[in-house]
């Protein structure tokens, strides 16, 4: 049975990331940082011999010691989906370094740290996907989100980056653009909601659901690594 690391995936997108792969065939190593109780819950509804890790992804040591995990229940591991990310909106001039460094530590560096902690752990068993959730706004950036689109828009260019250098291990490396979606994180911010429907050319949202049946597709195919996908009908 493959075996797929989902970051971030007690709430949002990673849970419906974490449900639709599971429903498909995957064991689901369901990273979470404070959520527990919803993790542990998430877990038992999963199955497939799925469990819960707390980690916070910004901690190299603590991202070690998921993949020892990962490594000893499983001995393989199949997808990372390197979900987890915050976001904390402040315009540049008044944003302060401290919130610019939690931004980058959880949305970069701990993407990094998955990466560079659990691919050994894929490369052991002939390879894999990695899919590194970027955003619409590490693209197009995005009026105080200084921090946060500079995270994601740096996320990108170590998505190509790992791609080339992990190739050679039939590691295949993407990164997607999921779009604006109404989950915790989107409902917090009603008005941007709105307008990034008026500005979608459909007049639409995107649903998590079309986010995580895209990956699924992804994990399916061999040739495809290098590449940003866009889920979004705003134009870039």
């Amino acid at each position: 049975m493959p075996v797929a690391l989902v970051t971030g995936a007690s709430r949002g997108l990673g849970r419906q990331i974490a449900i639709t792969l599971s429903a498909h065939g995957f064991s689901i190593v369901l990273n979470y940082m404070s959520s527990e109780k919803e993790a542990d819950d998430l877990v038992k509804k999963l199955g497939n011999g799925s469990i819960a890790v707390r980690a916070d992804v910004g901690d190299m040591k603590q991202v070690g010691k998921m993949a020892e995990k990962i490594d000893r229940t499983f001995g393989r591991l199949d997808a990372i989906i390197n979900n987890a990310g915050i976001a904390k909106d402040n315009l540049l001039l008044k944003q302060n370094e401290q919130e610019w460094d939690i931004i980058m530590r959880t949305n970069l560096r701990g993407c990094f740290n998955v990466i560079r902690s659990a691919s050994p752990v894929m490369i052991q068993t002939g390879g894999g996907h990695i899919i590194n959730i970027s955003s619409y706004s590490g693209v197009k950036g995005k009026a105080g989100q200084a921090a946060y689109s500079a995270s994601k828009a740096a996320l990108l260019g170590l998505t190509i980056s790992a791609a080339l250098e992990l190739s050679e291990y039939n590691i295949k490396v993407n990164a997607l653009l999921p779009g604006y979606l109404i989950t915790e994180m989107g409902m917090t911010a009603q008005k941007a909601a709105e307008k990034a429907k008026e500005e979608s050319i459909l007049n639409t949202l995107s649903q998590p659901q079309e986010a995580a049946d895209f990956i699924l597709f992804l994990l399916k195919t061999k040739n495809i690594t290098g590449q940003v996908f866009s889920l979004d009908s705003r134009i870039i």
